[in-house]
């Protein structure tokens, strides 16, 4: 079985949550800013990276949600979730030439809308749940 690891941003501003406008297979779907962890660079480094790549966005995380499993039949995917609370909603312009949009939606939208897997809105139910961990828990990131 492959294994990849990811990480991936909730972004909260006035109870309006930051997300990616994605094509996948042909579909529009919603995603929290995500990307690859490469080779080379810490996990902090990733997080600021694919945050930049996919928003334009250059944010400090404030903490880690945690870390999400995602098994499909060819590959298993382990997201590591930070976390940034925003007074507001901030402008948000992608690099990423496959990132189509960026959007600042409510949970009830993101509820409504479809999106890249169930880990969005897990993750954001954990953000809202209070689930915070400092970064201090990452060891050597």
């Amino acid at each position: 079985m492959i294994q990849a690891a990811t990480i991936a941003w909730v972004i909260e501003a006035q109870g309006l949550y930051l997300v990616v406008e994605e094509d996948i297979d042909g579909q529009s779907v919603f995603n929290q800013p995500a990307g690859h962890w490469e080779s080379g660079e810490s996990l902090l480094e990733a997080a600021k990276r694919e945050l930049k790549e996919e928003t334009g966005l250059q944010l400090e995380p404030q903490g880690l949600l945690g870390l999400y499993r995602l098994e499909l039949p060819h590959k298993t995917f382990w997201r590591h979730v930070f976390y940034a609370r925003l007074p507001a909603p901030l402008a948000a312009n992608p690099q990423d030439p496959d990132i189509l949009a960026c959007h600042w939606l409510s949970k009830a939208e993101l509820e409504k809308s479809p999106l890249r897997s169930h880990l969005v809105l897990a993750a954001i139910e954990d953000f809202e749940a209070g689930v915070h961990h400092p970064l201090s828990v990452l060891r050597g990131a």
